[in-house]
């Protein structure tokens, strides 16, 4: 049973695609809460429905059945306006790739959803260099993602993430293109910031350094929970 305060809720959610004749189940009759501030990882095989359960966690994706909640929000029944409001203010995203615009700079980039929200200037700056100290890129702020390495930009995709203040920071495969050395800093980082400042994290990950620093590990196969283990 899913909890009722719960910040993030799947009731009984289904998620089929058709590939020709055959429909592939890519969630099939998941439940799950997820509270504030836990520190989770999704487990599994490639196509148990990881990054499935994560796009529609962050509302790029929509359930064939079932219901997705944030906080009090049923996220199945909005347009696509009011999807793209919540994803923009409430849901905080990294991707393996980065997705930062190569023409803006650090600091830019972490201020980009910021100025889509109309937040005054002088509260842009603060916040967003508070943020970028916050990952360690102090000093960094005008470098473009070309001037910086892997692990730099991932760190910028991370301030991006957080500066919003979102309720949870979805991440999907955040190590997958860092070597073994620069993962374990940006591990460690995110969880600083879960455990300093309450953030919710939600890992999407083949990673087992990723899988050891969970305080939470759910394991999915087949689009189904597995097991689901608290350390």
């Amino acid at each position: 049973m899913t909890k009722i305060n719960s910040i993030v809720r799947l009731e009984q959610v289904c998620r089929y695609y058709q590939q020709g004749r055959v429909t592939v189940r890519a969630v099939d009759d998941l439940s799950l809460a997820i509270d504030a501030g836990e520190f989770i990882a999704l487990s599994g095989p490639s196509g148990s429905g990881k990054t499935t359960v994560l796009n529609m966690i962050g509302a790029l994706d929509q359930p064939t059945s079932g219901k997705v909640w944030l906080d009090d929000i049923e996220l199945t029944t909005l347009s696509h306006a009011r999807l793209s409001r919540i994803r923009r203010d409430r849901i905080g995203f990294v991707f393996q790739s980065y997705n930062l615009i190569p023409v803006l700079t650090a600091y830019e980039n972490a201020e980009f959803v910021l100025a889509l929200q109309d937040v005054p200037a002088p509260e842009r700056r603060q916040r967003v260099m508070s943020v970028l100290q916050q990952v360690g890129l102090g000093g960094l702020e005008q470098r473009r993602p070309d001037e910086m390495s892997g692990g730099q930009q991932q760190r910028v995709a991370i301030a991006r993430a957080i500066v919003t203040r979102p309720d949870i920071v979805l991440a999907d495969e955040p190590t997958a293109n860092v070597d073994s050395h620069t993962a374990i800093e940006l591990l460690d980082l995110m969880g600083d910031l879960n455990r300093e400042h309450g953030i919710t994290f939600l890992f999407s990950t083949h990673d087992p350094q990723v899988m050891q620093r969970a305080r939470r590990l759910i394991h999915l196969r087949d689009g189904r929970i597995e097991s689901d283990t608290l350390k």
